[in-house]
């Protein structure tokens, strides 16, 4: 198996609800969005995917989140912002570009701090 690895970092607001303590105020986080996909085949130029169009998709949708309110984004409204609903928001955004690619699965982590992240991985139907 195979894997291409790129990330992008994201300045953005949230409040969680729920039994989350002082997190259901609004507070930021730098956050991490890392894409890995995965595929046992590669082509003839002996890459799996190309990397650059891969980065640009991620850059893409970490600038679509940067210095915003991921409260009031579309897709994530009425949502409890957590990270592992935001993995699953990104991993929905990037998958439809890759399916049909030859490729197996994407994973998406989205960290918020160095030391904490939620992933969404899934096959690429």
């Amino acid at each position: 198996m195979y894997e291409v690895y790129v990330a992008a970092r994201f300045e953005a607001a949230h409040r969680l609800t729920g039994d989350f303590g002082p997190a259901t105020r609004t507070h930021g986080h730098t956050y991490r969005l890392e894409a890995i996909i995965r595929g046992e085949t590669l082509k003839d130029d002996g890459t799996l995917f190309d990397i650059g169009e891969l980065k640009g998709a991620v850059d893409e949708l970490a600038a679509s989140l940067h210095y915003r309110d991921l409260d009031e984004i579309p897709g994530l409204t009425g949502t409890n912002t957590t990270a592992e609903n935001v993995a699953n928001f990104c991993w929905e955004r990037l998958a439809p570009a890759l399916r049909s690619r030859g490729l197996d699965s994407l994973a998406v982590r989205v960290w918020e701090s160095p030391e904490v992240y939620a992933a969404r991985e899934d096959l690429l139907d």
